[in-house]
């Protein structure tokens, strides 16, 4: 890394601008959030046959969360044995972390969804996007570009037909609990555009790991969340697959979706990383139609095309900004030489 604090565009008086950088870093990092979302999107559809079996929620998190922990933990380990004061500087942004982007996101979805449809659940938490758009615009009162509201729109409109609400009812409470996840996944995206040289996105990721996995496990001795298992098989694919084993696949692909995750945002910015994230419910459809049999409907065909139309107007704008800039930028660093020269 050599940006230790990237710009974060939602902070009130930070203009919002694309990261610095030659063009391939941005291209790095679209592939990055790609693949983070390709990872994420693989869990839904494993978890849900041990959720039919017996297995509690909360255990499942707990082993899966887990298994990310372990699998990141050597980069917490490394940073906090090469910088002594290392957590009294960054435990609270671990803690962070690990509270709302890791366990609220999944505690605020997971409740919304026993109150309310899936499908209802998810759009909400998916608002996410749009809440940071939304956020820049009243806080450095700059009006977003006619290509991002296009882009916006495009993609809420794609996303409306790929999760299909048709029929759905309104829930209050509901309602508000997936805005909680979806406020959790803003915080995701800020968080990680923050990473740097003195925290770097990996270290991050694998404190907030910790920290949640320490969080759950409390939650589960203490009776708020519940515990069970069961030893029935997973049928996978048309595999009968230990439980165990579906847990430390998902474990693994977990901390994975969240190094690539992190490592994204700060290559290509909070907007269009969290953009790209809705690639991820296309992602966990084609899963579910690969490990379920659950075959999409033509209409979320359409909607999945919608996405990719409103990612591909915000990567056009996050290209348009630095061209914008840049050419002056020459003329700055001339202006300032000539009057450096002309001082006696």
């Amino acid at each position: 890394m050599t940006n230790p604090t990237a710009p974060l565009p939602i902070i009130a008086g930070a203009p919002e601008t694309a990261p610095t950088g030659v063009p391939g870093r941005r291209t790095a990092g679209m592939a990055m959030a790609v693949a983070s979302a390709l990872a994420f999107s693989s869990s839904g559809p494993l978890v849900k046959p041990l959720l039919e079996n017996g297995w509690s929620l909360g255990a499942a998190l707990f082993i899966r969360i887990g298994v990310a922990a372990l699998v990141l933990s050597p980069f917490l380990i490394r940073a906090i044995a090469r910088e002594r004061h290392f957590l009294r500087r960054h435990g609270l942004a671990l803690i962070a972390f690990g509270a709302m982007p890791v366990v609220g996101c999944q505690l605020f979805y997971f409740s919304a969804m026993q109150r309310m449809p899936v499908a209802v659940a998810l759009l909400i938490q998916y608002l996410a996007p749009v809440l940071l758009v939304i956020w820049v615009w009243l806080t450095t009162r700059r009006r977003p570009s006619p290509t991002v509201i296009a882009g916006s729109v495009v993609a809420m409109a794609g996303l409306v037909l790929v999760v299909d609400i048709a029929g759905a009812r309104f829930d209050f409470w509901g309602t508000l609990l997936a805005l909680g996840a979806a406020l959790c996944t803003c915080v995701y995206f800020v968080m990680a555009e923050r990473t740097g040289d003195t925290l770097p996105p990996l270290v991050l990721a694998a404190g907030g790991m910790v920290v949640a996995s320490a969080i759950i496990g409390t939650l589960l001795l203490t009776g708020f969340l519940p515990f069970a298992t069961s030893t029935v098989l997973a049928d996978v694919v048309g595999m009968q697959l230990p439980p165990i084993v579906v847990l430390l696949w998902v474990g693994a692909a977990t901390g994975t979706a969240y190094a690539l995750g992190v490592s994204a945002v700060p290559r290509t910015g909070s907007r269009l990383a969290s953009f790209i994230g809705l690639s991820e419910v296309l992602f966990a459809l084609g899963f579910a139609w690969l490990l379920l049999a659950e075959a999409p409907a033509p209409v979320q065909f359409v909607g999945g095309a919608l996405i990719l139309v409103g990612v591909v107007l915000v990567r056009l704008d996050a290209e348009r900004a630095p061209a914008a800039v840049s050419p002056r930028a020459p003329q700055r660093a001339s202006a300032l030489r000539g009057a450096e020269s002309r001082r006696p």
